[in-house]
C-alpha cells in the first residue's frame, strides 16, 4: 500500500525540460481573462469618477508584471531542478496524480503563509516584496505588482518537494496561487458570504493586509485559506476602509526597477549610515515597521536639535 502511494522513481534531471511542458504556462494563458477584467474595471471606475485608479501608478504594475512574466520563463528551469532535487532525496516520493493537487494546496498555502509572514517581518525578506504594496490605489493591476526577486524565497517552498508532492503538481499548484491572487486585489467586491469569508481569502480579507492603517499593519497574511491567519493570531476583519500604500510612500513610478529595487538602495544607505554592528544587522534583518519608526525618531529627534540651535 504505501509503494502504491508513495516510493515513485526519481526524475532524472535530463527530463527538466519535459518536466516545464507538463507544468504549463497557466499564468500566461489566463492573461487575455485578467485584461479583460482589468479594463472592465477600469471602464467602472472612470464612470465613477475614476478614484480607484491612478494612471501611472498602473503603468507602474502592469510593467512589473510583465517583467515578471518575462523572467518567469527564463528562470523556471532553474526553479524546477531545485525542486526536482529535492523531491529525489526523499523515499516518500508520490507519483504524478492530480488528486494531490488538494492535499498540495493546502501545504503550498501554510507554506506562503510563512514565507510572506517573515516578508513582513525581517527587511531583508521585505526587500522582496515591498514593491507589491507601494501602490496606493487598491485595484486588480496590484496583482501585477510581484517582486521580480521574489523566487529568492523558493526555499520556503521545498517543503512540499521534500513531503512527496511531483514537482509538476508543485508547480500547477504555485500557478494557481498566484491567479487566485488577482480577484482578490479588488474594491467593487465588498463583503461575500460569511462561509466563504471565514475560509477563504477574499478580497474583503486581503484589503485589510494592504493597509497602512496601526490596526491593520501585518495582519492577513493568508493566500488562499484564512485559516491560517485565524490559528496563528494574524486575522483582522475588515472594518473602516484602510489606507493603501505603506507607512513610509515613495514616489509614484512607471520605472519598474525603482519599484522593485528602490527598498535594496535605502537598505544600503542605511546600513552604511549605521553605528556599529549591532545596528548594521538591525536595518538589514530587522522588522520593516520598527526600522520606519525608528528612522521617524531619528529624523524627529534630528529636527529638534536644529530647531533648538537656531534659537540659541
Amino acid at each position: 500500500m504505501f509503494l502504491d502511494l508513495f516510493g515513485a522513481a526519481k526524475i532524472p534531471f535530463e527530463h527538466i525540460t519535459h518536466l516545464e511542458k507538463q507544468s504549463g504556462d497557466l499564468i500566461v494563458y489566463a492573461i487575455p481573462f485578467m485584461a479583460f477584467f482589468t479594463f472592465l474595471e477600469i471602464y467602472i471606475s472612470h464612470r465613477n469618477e475614476g478614484k480607484k485608479y491612478n494612471t501611472k501608478e498602473s503603468l507602474g504594475s502592469l510593467f512589473v508584471g510583465l517583467g515578471n512574466v518575462a523572467l518567469n520563463l527564463v528562470i523556471k528551469v532553474g526553479l524546477i531542478y531545485c525542486t526536482v532535487f529535492v523531491y529525489n532525496l526523499v523515499p516518500w516520493r508520490m507519483a504524478l496524480n492530480w488528486w494531490t493537487i488538494i492535499p498540495c494546496i493546502l501545504i503550498y498555502d501554510l507554506c506562503s503563509y510563512a514565507a510572506h509572514v517573515t516578508s513582513h517581518y525581517c527587511r531583508f525578506f521585505w526587500a522582496t516584496h515591498v514593491v507589491h504594496h507601494t501602490a496606493e490605489h487598491y485595484n486588480l493591476t496590484v496583482s501585477f505588482r510581484l517582486s521580480w526577486v521574489q523566487h529568492f524565497k523558493i526555499f520556503f517552498f521545498l517543503p512540499v518537494a521534500f513531503l512527496g508532492f511531483h514537482p509538476v503538481v508543485f508547480f500547477l499548484v504555485n500557478q494557481i496561487g498566484v491567479l487566485f491572487q488577482f480577484w482578490q486585489h479588488t474594491e467593487y467586491i465588498t463583503k461575500l458570504h460569511p462561509i466563504i469569508e471565514k475560509y477563504i481569502v477574499t478580497p474583503s480579507n486581503h484589503r485589510v493586509h494592504h493597509g497602512s492603517d496601526e490596526k491593520y499593519l501585518d495582519k492577513n497574511f493568508g493566500v488562499i485559506f484564512v485559516f491560517w491567519d485565524k490559528l496563528f493570531g494574524t486575522f483582522t476583519p475588515e472594518q473602516e476602509r484602510p489606507t493603501y500604500g505603506i507607512t513610509t510612500p515613495i514616489d509614484t513610478s512607471m520605472n519598474p526597477l525603482y519599484l522593485n529595487f528602490h527598498e535594496y538602495q535605502e537598505m544600503v544607505t542605511d546600513i552604511k549610515g549605521a553605528k556599529g554592528f549591532r545596528q548594521k544587522m538591525f536595518f538589514l534583518f530587522g522588522s520593516p515597521t520598527k526600522i520606519a519608526l525608528h528612522k521617524k525618531q531619528m529624523a524627529a529627534a534630528a529636527q529638534t536639535a536644529v530647531s533648538v540651535e537656531t534659537r540659541a
